[in-house]
C-alpha cells in the first residue's frame, strides 16, 4: 500500500525533472507529457513528426534526467533481428550470449518504420513480456523498460508501416508539432551561443521510477469513471450504438481494449502529474486522443474526404457523457 508521503516523494520527484527537461527541450510541454505517461504507466510511446523536432534529444535528456540507461537503434532495412536483441557467439568456454542494444531502461527505436516486418517484430517480445528469447534461453530486460520509437508521417518511400498489431503494442502516440516563432528563436539560441545545450544531472533513478510506477499503479478509479473510459473506446466502433456519425461513416476498425488500458493509465498518470491524489473526468478526456488515434482504423471514403483518425477521436469526446 502507497502511503501518502509516498506520493507526495514521487510527485516532487517528477515536478524538479520537468524542471530539468524544460532547461533543455524547447516548448513540445504536451509531448513530454505524453511520453511521462508512458514511463509511469510501464508502457511504450510513439512519437510521430518530421526530422529536426527534436525527438531524439528529448528521448536522451529524460533518460538522463531519470538517472536511466539509454541505447539507441537506427533502424534500416538492413538490420536484423540478432541486431537489436543480441546473439550466441562463441567465446573459450563454449556459447554465451551477448545481449543487444534493446538491453536498456530507454530505448530509442528510431524510424522504426525503415527495417522490414521480420526486424520491427524483434521487439514485439520485448514490449510486450520485457524479455527476449534467443535460441533456447529466455533472458529478461532491465526495470524500467520502456520503447520510444520514431517514424516520419511524411516520407514513405523505402518505408514498412507498421502492421496493425504492432502499432496497437504501443500505449500511447504523441504527435510532435513543428514550433512556433518563439520556440524557433529560442532553439537556435540554445544551440548556437556559448557551448551550445549539455543534457541535465540525473533527478531519480531506476529506483525512484520503479517506486513512481507503482504509486500511479495504486490511483483508484471510481467506477462512473471506468464506464465513462469503456463507452469512449465502445463509440469508436461503427457498429456500436454509441458511435456517432463520424464513426459510422468514416471508421472500418475501432480501438481494441488495449485502448481502455492506455486511457485508463494515461488518465492516472496525468493525475500524479498534475500533484492530485484523484483521477478526475478531465484526465481521461486529455488522455482520450494519445490512447486512441493509433488504434483507430479510417476506411477509404475518410482518406477521400481528407478525415485523420484524430478527427475521429475529437467526435467521439463530443459524441459521448461525461459522468
Amino acid at each position: 500500500m502507497i502511503t501518502r508521503e509516498q506520493l507526495t516523494q514521487a510527485q516532487e520527484r517528477f515536478a524538479a525533472l520537468r524542471e530539468r527537461v524544460a532547461q533543455v527541450i524547447v516548448g513540445q510541454e504536451p509531448v513530454v507529457e505524453v511520453v511521462l505517461w508512458g514511463i509511469l504507466a510501464r508502457g511504450h510511446v510513439l512519437l510521430e513528426g518530421v526530422p529536426g523536432l527534436g525527438k531524439t534529444l528529448l528521448v536522451r535528456t529524460l533518460a538522463r534526467a531519470l538517472g536511466l540507461s539509454f541505447s539507441r537503434i537506427q533502424f534500416t532495412p538492413d538490420l536484423m533481428p540478432a541486431d537489436i536483441v543480441g546473439t550466441n557467439i562463441l567465446s573459450g568456454d563454449g556459447f554465451r550470449f551477448l545481449p543487444g542494444p534493446v538491453f536498456a531502461h530507454v530505448v530509442l527505436a528510431d524510424e522504426v518504420n525503415r527495417a522490414t516486418p521480420k526486424t520491427q517484430s524483434a521487439l514485439l517480445e520485448a514490449m510486450q513480456e520485457g524479455q527476449v528469447t534467443v535460441g533456447n534461453r529466455t533472458h529478461p530486460l532491465p526495470s524500467p523498460f520502456v520503447v520510444l520509437a520514431t517514424q516520419n508521417p511524411i516520407e514513405m518511400e523505402g518505408t514498412y508501416p507498421l502492421p496493425e498489431a504492432q502499432v496497437d503494442r504501443f500505449l500511447f502516440k504523441a504527435e510532435v508539432p513543428f514550433p512556433g516563432e518563439g520556440d524557433l528563436v529560442e532553439i537556435v539560441r540554445r544551440n548556437t551561443e556559448g557551448q551550445g545545450i549539455s543534457l541535465p544531472d540525473p533527478v531519480l533513478s531506476a529506483e525512484g521510477v520503479c517506486e513512481a510506477q507503482a504509486v500511479v499503479a495504486e490511483y483508484p478509479l471510481p467506477e462512473p469513471l471506468l464506464e465513462y473510459a469503456a463507452r469512449l473506446v465502445l463509440a469508436t466502433h461503427p457498429g456500436h450504438p454509441l458511435a456517432p456519425e463520424a464513426v459510422r461513416t468514416y471508421v472500418q476498425y475501432g480501438a481494441s481494449p488495449r485502448g481502455s488500458l492506455a486511457l485508463v493509465l494515461g488518465a492516472k498518470a496525468r493525475a500524479f502529474l498534475a500533484g492530485r491524489h484523484h483521477v478526475a473526468v478531465s484526465d481521461l478526456q486529455a488522455a482520450l486522443r494519445p490512447a486512441l488515434v493509433h488504434r483507430i482504423i479510417p476506411n477509404f471514403r475518410a482518406d477521400a474526404d481528407g478525415v485523420t483518425a484524430g478527427d475521429i477521436v475529437d467526435e467521439v469526446a463530443k459524441a459521448v457523457r461525461a459522468p
